[in-house]
């Protein structure tokens, strides 16, 4: 008997799988939702992780009014031996371990909706299978001849940019052309900040009545706290920190010191030259959420602070790393204070490089 990775099935009834639509992008993506639900084309969702993809396919789901099942199956987890027959089924004997006849997942979501969480992980090779049932509407299951006629919808979903995997000859651009019927981008959790207060509500009413407690009151200098979190883990964070906070609440009413925000580990490299900088993106966003005085001037001198010290306290090879003469660098120490006007070398400067600006022109004051 083969062991099949447990998809999870409809359950709209659950409390804590509720959309909440109350910011006006999120309200705007709403009205597209509307729109698309009730056909029964393809469609891909695209958000980073913890945004809600699946509530968002489940809600898709509950507007179609299809009389199946909602099955979703998270690619990333499916046996790379297996996968083909977890999927689209197999017959008895098929292959060792298959005791007996099992229909796939596109069997029993027949008459429903297919979600298929990670689709850029799914292998090259059931990338075509799949685009043939897509095509064809129908499936066979491995180790048989016979066809079986499907009517399903397939809701996708990815944290990827998937035309940049078919750039790179991860995805098949067929198959891309095939699910990108309906897109719906997901914004992060920051940029819909309408969403933060009534989502920590939700949660908290969720949480209270789980743990048999009175709900706590909200205070505002939480919610303020809560509002301006940069959230990297979207929703799923949030949902997290909401939790521990009601662990934590002894007084009736969640204080700032009851929010735990889990420190985010670092980045894989994912090749990319950029990935560095997103790594930095990503901090500035906790930055801004935090709001802290004279940021621009706190990170330039921390540039300038850091490039001085990588290049062992010398000024032209910190000219040459920033990118800048060595002038304004000598102008930058001396204002953070690192050199005086009595200690200044007196050398040569370096030419500036062309199209490239110093760090103070990057920001004027009136942009």
């Amino acid at each position: 008997m083969i062991s099949r990775t447990q998809p999870r099935r409809d359950s709209r009834s659950s409390p804590a799988r509720t959309a909440i639509f109350t910011d006006p992008r999120s309200r705007a993506l709403l009205e597209q939702i509307d729109c698309v639900a009730p056909s029964a084309a393809p469609v891909l969702i695209v958000g980073e992780s913890g945004t809600g993809k699946e509530l968002i396919a489940r809600q898709l789901h509950a507007q179609s009014q299809r009389p199946g099942e909602f099955v979703a199956v998270n690619c990333g987890s499916l046996s790379q031996s297996l996968a083909e027959a977890e999927l689209f089924g197999h017959q008895a004997g098929a292959f060792t371990g298959a005791n007996e006849t099992r229909a796939g997942w596109f069997e029993t979501a027949n008459g429903g909706t297919l979600f298929l969480d990670e689709i850029g992980d799914l292998p090259a090779a059931l990338q075509v299978k799949l685009l043939r049932v897509l095509q064809e509407r129908e499936v066979v299951r491995v180790g048989s001849r016979k066809a079986i006629p499907l009517d399903v919808r397939l809701i996708a979903a990815t944290n990827v940019d998937l035309a940049q995997a078919v750039a790179s000859g991860h995805f098949r651009l067929d198959l891309y052309y095939r699910l990108n019927v309906a897109t719906f981008d997901l914004l992060p959790l920051r940029e819909r900040r309408g969403d933060i207060l009534p989502l920590v509500d939700h949660f908290v009413r969720v949480y209270s009545e789980r743990l048999g407690i009175a709900q706590p009151s909200l205070p505002p200098e939480t919610a303020r706290v809560l509002r301006e979190h940069a959230w990297p883990g979207n929703i799923r964070e949030l949902e997290n920190v909401v939790h521990f906070a009601l662990l934590t609440a002894k007084d009736g009413a969640i204080r700032p010191q009851n929010l735990r925000f889990a420190a985010m580990p670092p980045r894989q490299d994912s090749g990319s030259s950029d990935a560095p900088l997103d790594a930095i993106g990503s901090q500035l966003d906790r930055l801004f959420a935090t709001q802290p005085p004279q940021l621009y001037q706190s990170f330039e001198d921390l540039i300038v602070r850091r490039a001085f010290s990588y290049s062992g306290s010398n000024q032209v090879q910190t000219a040459r790393l920033l990118g800048i003469s060595r002038n304004v660098v000598r102008t930058l120490l001396k204002r953070i204070g690192i050199i005086s006007n009595e200690n200044v070398e007196e050398s040569g400067d370096i030419p500036r490089a062309a199209g490239v600006r110093c760090v103070p022109d990057l920001i004027s004051p009136g942009s």
